[in-house]
């Protein structure tokens, strides 16, 4: 708190609030302070103070007069302002949303500029980069020695690149080679640029392809202008229907330059430590020109199906000289990934299906089409192999090897597709000669017929087995566990190669062998059974025993029966394959057993003789028209011949017999162990086939018993 002195008074300020008469004490203090003298200011300072009151006095008038109109005018600036700013809001929003809409508008231009931009540097970048080879190039004197070389070698190859008239320097020649091929190798070149092959749309799904090396590169250049000026453009050289032209030109340029890519370019490579096959990479980059030209030509031949079948055909003869005389790599770029992209794809396998069905209507309609081509050949012809069916199995071979470089099994899976089609569309083909033949199931038609269906089932079985197909079932079994089109069971089948991808049409096709075969075996039984006819009547009870018979000759009722057999036999024997035959007079043997033993046997009584002539003509001449087929013919006739046996045995045997069996029975409802079963008595006997009941049956057509009694 401050304090002032006026004469004796002691004047203190507070100062928390505004003190007047401090002040004044401080004015006085100040104008006239202790001096008394000074009193006579006074007058002078009461004037002056006057004077500023009234000038006071005069400024809050004015003042207090000119406020309100000054707040009314701010009042009204602050209103126009408002007013202004709010359109200018209004403005802003308009000119943001515009802003916007236009961003937005200009943002796709803006990216495509900024790829252009990018372009542009990057071009910048290449154009500073090329100059810089330009320059380097200048300084080199490789394409020099090339050309001293003489590369390319556009003529057939030669022993020695210089051949007669080789210069005095060669050896300073192929050194300088060595030198800058190595320099050339060392350049760091740019993945965009000359060092990568053309890179054809992802259509054509081509596998990742490492970059050509720049010497390479430099060494093909004059290759690639001689390709494009020949087969590009309105040359004469360059036709759709001549693709074998530029096919063949690249084949004999790789096999031009190969002994020089082998003898002088690869061990450079290898002295610089390079993993690069010289003569695969100098393939490599010619193949990519192929492709280019088979991407451009497809399109213009698809829809010709003679132009275009004639196209695959010789790519795929290339491929197969590219692979296997030049061994070309099947990791590589190659024409197969062309011929893979979808449309000239499904085009392929449309024309590839025409073509195959027009071969079967030419095979099936020639007029050699029932007769082996090795008919007169005996060791070759042991399958009788028709012709139509021999062409159709090599037409699916063909096809196999045509599509089996794919470079994708889902390709080669629709590939196996068609062939099934095709299998399944001879098959039924087949089967329709087959039924205008079946009123003629022994002729020579039929047979053949029989011998083609065989034939076909036996060859889809064995490539069931091969490497390739086994691949396919692999490929098949992945498709189908993700799509589940098969069962738990099919698909455990094809993974333990339970099954293999033939076995549907294997499985028809046998179904219509055993269906032929079947009415061929009942067309000759229906025979049999007629000239078996007397044969059943004979007098069985009334023949002479074998002791009353000087020889024994055959029954003059079976003889009939036995030329009827025979000669079938020999005619099928003759017309039908060893296997098929096989089956055959196994089928045919199984019935005549079961007609002689129920039609003839059990149908009739035997006295000694009849028993020993029947046992004559069945062993002596009915089993031997079957030896010449195996060596126990008597066990495809079990029923006859353990027949026989009861039939024949002396009547002390045959009593032993009978006891025995009745023993067994009443020994099976006892249980004793010590007596023998009826099994055990027939087997000491050989008798396997016919049970207990049917010997008994055979015991009582014997009508040799004694007269005590049996």
């Amino acid at each position: 708190m401050a304090a002032i002195n006026v004469g004796r008074v002691q004047v203190t300020r507070d100062p928390d609030r505004c003190d007047i008469p401090y002040y004044v004490a401080e004015f006085v203090e100040r104008e006239v302070g202790t001096d008394l003298n000074c009193l006579r200011k006074l007058g002078k300072l009461i004037e002056e103070l006057s004077e500023n009151k009234k000038q006071l006095e005069e400024q809050v008038l004015t003042v207090s007069s000119e406020v309100p109109r000054r707040i009314q005018n701010a009042l009204k600036n602050a209103e126009e302002s408002k007013n202004s700013l709010n359109q200018l809001l209004q403005e802003e929003t308009v000119l943001f949303d515009s802003i916007n809409s236009h961003l937005l508008t200009a943002q796709p231009w803006m990216e495509d500029l900024g790829v252009l931009i990018s372009q542009i540097e990057e071009v910048e970048r290449h154009l500073a980069y090329l100059k810089w080879i330009s320059q380097i190039e200048e300084l080199s004197d490789f394409e020099e020695i090339l050309t001293n070389l003489h590369w390319p070698f556009v003529g057939p190859p030669q022993s020695q690149v210089f051949g007669l008239a080789a210069p005095a320097n060669v050896p300073e020649i192929y050194n300088n080679l060595e030198t800058l091929f190595s320099q050339l190798l060392k350049l760091q070149t740019s993945d965009e640029l000359l060092t990568k092959p053309k890179q054809l749309p992802e259509k054509y799904s081509l596998p990742p392809s490492p970059s050509i090396i720049l010497p390479m590169q430099i060494m093909l250049n004059p290759l690639q202008k001689r390709f494009k000026y020949h087969f590009t453009g309105n040359r004469q050289t360059n036709v759709l229907s001549k693709p074998e032209w530029y096919l063949t030109q690249v084949l004999m340029w790789i096999g031009n330059h190969a002994k020089f890519l082998d003898d002088k370019i690869q061990p450079i490579l290898d002295k610089t430590g390079s993993s690069v096959n010289a003569r695969l990479e100098f393939s490599r980059a010619l193949v990519m020109l192929i492709l280019e030209k088979l991407a451009a030509d497809i399109p213009c031949l698809l829809y010709d199906d003679n132009l275009f079948c004639h196209l695959v055909d010789e790519v795929l003869l290339f491929e197969r000289e590219l692979y296997a005389t030049h061994g070309y790599l099947s990791s590589f770029p190659s024409c197969m990934h062309i011929l893979s992209e979808e449309t000239c794809f499904q085009r392929w396998l449309t024309v590839e299906r025409k073509f195959a069905l027009q071969k079967m209507d030419s095979i099936l309609s020639s007029e050699a089409a029932w007769v082996s081509q090795y008919k007169d050949i005996t060791d070759v012809d042991e399958m009788k192999v028709p012709d139509c069916a021999e062409t159709f199995t090599t037409l699916l071979q063909v096809i196999t090897d045509r599509y089996k470089n794919l470079p994708t099994a889902s390709r080669k899976l629709q590939f196996l597709e068609l062939q099934k089609d095709l299998v399944d569309d001879f098959r039924i083909r087949l089967t329709q000669v087959m039924k205008e033949e079946t009123r003629a199931s022994l002729a020579f038609r039929y047979c053949a017929i029989l011998n083609a269906v065989n034939y076909i089932a036996t060859v889809l079985a064995d490539w069931a087995d091969n490497v390739f197909f086994l691949e396919l079932q692999q490929a098949a079994l992945e498709v189908c566990a993700d799509s589940n089109a098969l069962s738990k069971l099919q698909l455990g089948q094809l993974a333990c190669m339970e099954s293999s991808v033939f076995d549907d049409m294997i499985n028809l096709l046998e179904r219509l062998k055993h269906d032929m075969l079947t009415r061929q075996v009942d067309h000759v039984f229906r025979e049999v059974k007629d000239a078996a006819k007397l044969y059943k009547k004979e007098r069985w009870l009334s023949l002479p025993s074998q002791a009353e018979q000087a020889v024994m000759s055959l029954s003059s009722t079976a003889c009939p029966l036995l030329l009827t057999l025979r000669d079938r036999l020999l005619q099928l024997e003759q017309q039908l394959c060893y296997s098929l035959f096989k089956i055959f007079w196994q089928m045919l043997a199984e019935k005549v057993d079961m007609f002689i033993y129920q039609e003839v046997i059990l149908a009739n009584h035997f006295n000694e003789g009849g028993a020993a002539q029947l046992q004559f003509d069945m062993t002596r001449n009915l089993f031997p028209l079957f030896s010449h087929y195996c060596k126990r013919p008597e066990n495809y006739f079990k029923h006859i011949k353990e027949a026989c046996i009861i039939l024949n045995l002396n009547v002390g045997s045959a009593l032993l017999l009978k006891d025995a069996l009745h023993s067994a029975s009443e020994n099976e409802t006892i249980l004793d162990p010590n007596q023998p079963s009826a099994t055990a008595v027939l087997h000491e006997l050989g008798v396997y086939k016919l049970a207990q009941q049917d010997v008994e049956i055979l015991l009582n057509l014997r009508t040799n018993w004694p007269n005590i009694g049996k």
